[in-house]
């Protein structure tokens, strides 16, 4: 279950860059906002009415997250190809992983990472820096993400909170629908496109991850998530035609050790409380949103 999640969404990240041309990142990125607030407001009912200030705030920065989180990684996506883009947005849980303990072992962890991606990026004249950056920024998000899940889990059980940010930021997305169906680009295989990568990318991976949590431990969950990189070569390679270098190859694996190995110590370092596990159920989700 946890491969079939994994495997979607990845699938579904290459499949949504095919409609980049037609509406470009943002409008794929709104399509797929729509489509996961579309499953996940009928599962989780949120009680929107009787909802806080103190829940609120949480909960529309959550929803800011999300759409920076979104639209940075799929503008990576764009520019530096969707190996690169995933390695790179990954070193956001990687760096909270790390904060969690600053041990020896953590020291040489964070090293790791640097070299890998160095070595995956291999800095020079001709480089996308504008890429790069936006795959950090994704990453950077993606930090923000766990942090923030935290604070929401506290305050609203299970997954009401994540679904009412992924619908704020549905709706704050909404112009970008409108305006690129009005110039008549919201049709044909470009929405086809979009709307598979909403349901590759969502409501595939949030039912089997979801499923899959209730017989793994949220640990080995966590080290699993470590081969999403891995398989975004394989998804680019198959369905992009982007061949990965050898040194993007070997900077990939640096991560995805750095990033499993971060998990596993952090998890060995502290007990999980409550918000941790919504945080790490939620996991595919967002890859929500992610």
């Amino acid at each position: 279950m946890m491969l079939t999640g994994a495997t979607s969404n990845q699938v579904g990240a290459a499949v949504g860059a095919h409609a980049f041309d037609a509406i470009a990142p943002v409008g794929v990125v709104a399509v797929r906002q729509v489509i996961a607030a579309a499953v996940l407001l009928p599962v989780s009912r949120p009680p929107l009415r009787r909802m806080t200030w103190t829940q609120w705030w949480p909960t529309l920065l959550l929803a800011g997250v999300f759409a920076g989180m979104n639209l940075a990684l799929y503008t990576a996506i764009d520019r530096v190809g969707l190996a690169r883009a995933v390695t790179l947005e990954f070193l956001g849980p990687l760096a909270v992983a790390l904060a969690a303990s600053r041990s020896r072992t953590d020291l040489l962890t964070a090293a790791a990472a640097a070299v890998g991606v160095y070595v995956l990026v291999l800095p020079g004249p001709s480089s996308d820096y504008l890429g790069l950056v936006v795959g950090v920024l994704a990453g950077a998000c993606w930090a923000a993400y766990i942090v923030l899940n935290r604070v929401v889990g506290a305050r609203l059980p299970g997954l009401q909170g994540p679904a009412t940010a992924t619908a704020v930021c549905s709706l704050a997305f909404l112009p970008v629908l409108v305006g690129l169906a009005a110039h008549g680009r919201l049709v044909g295989l470009p929405l086809l496109y979009a709307v598979a990568a909403g349901l590759l990318s969502s409501v595939v991976p949030y039912a089997a991850d979801l499923t899959a949590l209730r017989y793994v431990p949220a640990r080995f969950f966590g080290v699993f998530m470590s081969c999403h990189p891995v398989l975004a070569a394989l998804a680019g390679l198959a369905l992009l035609g982007q061949v990965l270098a050898l040194h993007e190859a070997l900077g990939i694996a640096l991560v995805v050790t750095a990033n499993a190995a971060a998990v596993a110590t952090s998890a060995n370092s502290r007990r999980p409380h409550r918000a941790d596990e919504v945080s790490a159920q939620h996991g595919a989700t967002e890859l929500v949103e992610v």
